[in-house]
């Protein structure tokens, strides 16, 4: 008996032994880790999270639990260093944290006001009641909006997605925002105190701190109020789901089913809260990727709203200058046609008086040989007469010789073609007609200029005509032109040599061909000519003529150059006259 006694001690011993370590094990094991997004609603916590790890470990024997508060860029660190087991933060952090670790929600809290799990909270938007400008979300447009911070989500996330929805982008600038943090009473304190006008809050908070008379509920009004059946808070957005908690990517399923199984078995919350079955979070992803936050964060680079919204600025600006610079290109062809209109009416208004100038010339050169003109036209006159009345005569003494009045018709109509000539040299001259340009001998249009200077001009100077072009050479230009100059320079010649006697007046016209011109030189016999006059010579109404005009050689001088060439004068040499030479382009350089 003894021995069986010593035997059962042993082995109790020896259990005993085996057993102590494992159980000390278990309860030195090292405590499963909680983070808290450290943000707070009211000034106090969302609920008591110290409670939370005893909660659990009596709900899961053998498991210890550590609450961690860690605000939200720790928060992101610790996840991705896999130091948190479970993860409680607010339901936008979760979305983003859910897509780039993989953390699964198994639990969403309920507060007492909520109408379910996935309808829970949301923005408000308030203004002071005495502003009655500001009753929708577009009346903002401008103005001075506080919130607590940019990744809060009631606090400002979700107000700001019914901004973008109505078209008010409060990113881009379309409202001064005043961020002032935690608590997020302050933000009501900026309307309040003037600072700012709107102030965006999470639901319920406005009521909770007029049930604690820390303001008056009557000094302030809800911006664009959205009524919600059941909801006992204003509102001015949805209601989305609240705050979940995510078990970690390499958490044991089996501890993540417990924590959960726990959670939803926790009696309520002295303030109201509950866990509830996990939340569809869909609508705060459909928040993130309408205002490409978060996960969608590569939509700002990658899609053409994004760009626009990133750098609406920048491309505001080159849209202002690009179509600056479509105006004023428009405004430039304007003012180029605008002038070039201007300047053609002027050109033609400029050809019209150069026309009727010319005209001009031609009438006073035939006003000055009018005498001359009656005197060419009265000689074949006067013979026409002559053999009219003698043939009468003849009619009247008796039978005429039939031979004597063939020859009398004969000189009747020489005389009369005669005649006719005159006329019609004179009415081609002095016809005001546009100007047409023709291939023609120069050789032969002054020989007609000759022919009809010699009709004109009394007590006709010698003129001799050295021609040295080539046989048959052409320029391109307005004939009949070119031969009011060669009248007026003969003209000139003429006059200038008018004090002289008649074997020593002397008119030489020459015609050479030269580099790529034709030029056609008239020069006289006449007296010298003061130095100072040279200057002056092709200046409009400049004259040594005690009745000229002073137009002639201004107008040759314009003619020469609308045809591309010259007029020019130098002393003769030798000595008394002048030499005007008439330059023109050749009609193989002219094409």
């Amino acid at each position: 008996m003894t021995a069986r006694r010593l035997l059962a001690a042993a082995s109790c011993l020896l259990i005993l032994l085996i057993i102590w370590p494992i159980c000390a094990l278990a309860t030195n094991a090292a405590p499963i880790r909680i983070g808290v997004l450290a943000y707070r609603g009211t000034g106090e916590e969302l609920s008591n999270w110290d409670d939370l790890p005893a909660q659990l470990a009596a709900a899961i024997p053998g498991r210890t639990f550590e609450v961690r508060s860690l605000a939200g860029p720790a928060m992101r660190e610790a996840v991705q260093a896999d130091e948190l087991a479970f993860v409680i933060t607010n339901s936008s952090q979760y979305v983003a944290l859910a897509a780039e670790f993989g953390i699964q929600r198994i639990a969403t809290v309920t507060l007492r006001e909520a109408l379910s799990s996935k309808e829970s909270l949301g923005s408000v938007v308030l203004t002071l009641a005495s502003r009655d400008d500001l009753r929708q979300l577009t009346d903002l447009r401008g103005k001075r909006i506080a919130a607590m911070a940019p990744d809060a989500f009631g606090g400002y996330l979700v107000a700001a997605r019914e901004f973008l929805r109505v078209g008010v982008d409060l990113e881009v600038g379309d409202a001064r925002l005043l961020f002032i943090g935690f608590p997020m009473r302050q933000a009501i304190e900026a309307v309040s105190s003037g600072k700012a006008d709107a102030a965006i809050i999470r639901t319920c908070l406005f009521e909770q701190l007029a049930a604690r008379d820390m303001l008056r509920a009557a000094d302030y009004k809800v911006v664009a109020e959205r009524p919600t059946p059941g909801f006992p808070c204003a509102t001015s957005t949805p209601l989305y789901p609240d705050w979940p908690i995510a078990a970690a990517r390499r958490v044991d399923r089996q501890l993540a089913k417990d924590v959960a199984m726990a959670l939803l078995s926790l009696p309520p919350s002295p303030s109201g809260m509950t866990w509830d079955v996990p939340a569809d979070y869909q609508p705060v992803s459909e928040l993130y990727r309408e205002m490409m936050l978060g996960p969608y964060a590569d939509l700002r680079t990658s899609t053409f709203q994004g760009v626009l919204k990133n750098h609406r600025f920048f491309l505001l600006a080159v849209l202002l200058i690009l179509v600056g610079g479509v105006v004023h290109a428009v405004r430039v062809e304007y003012l180029v046609r605008r002038r070039t209109a201007e300047l053609q009416a002027a050109r033609a208004q400029a050809s019209e008086l150069q026309k009727d100038a010319e005209h001009m010339a031609r009438l006073s050169i035939l006003g000055e040989m009018a005498g001359t003109l009656a005197h060419e036209l009265n000689q074949p006159l006067a013979t026409i007469a002559a053999f009219a009345q003698g043939l009468a005569r003849r009619c009247a003494a008796g039978p005429v010789d039939a031979a004597l009045v063939a020859e009398t018709n004969r000189e009747i109509v020489a005389q009369t073609e005669r005649a006719d000539g005159v006329i019609r040299r004179v009415r081609a001259f002095t016809k005001k007609r546009l100007a047409v340009r023709e291939c023609k001998s120069i050789g032969s249009t002054v020989n007609e200029a000759v022919a009809l200077f010699s009709h004109l001009q009394p007590d006709l100077p010698e003129i001799t005509i050295d021609d040295w072009l080539p046989l048959g050479a052409q320029i391109e230009a307005d004939h009949l032109q070119l031969q009011e100059v060669l009248l007026n320079l003969m003209k000139n010649a003429a006059d200038a040599m008018r004090e002289l006697p008649a074997d020593e007046r002397e008119i030489d016209i020459s015609l050479a061909k030269g580099d790529g011109v034709v030029s056609i030189a008239v020069a006289d016999c006449g007296p010298p000519v003061p130095a100072e006059t040279f200057a002056h010579l092709f200046e409009p109404f400049f004259t040594t003529k005690p009745d000229g005009l002073g137009l002639g050689l201004a107008i040759c001088k314009s003619i020469a150059e609308a045809h591309g060439g010259r007029l020019q004068v130098e002393p003769r040499d030798p000595p008394p006259g002048l030499v005007f030479r008439f330059n023109l382009p050749d009609a193989r350089h002219a094409k």
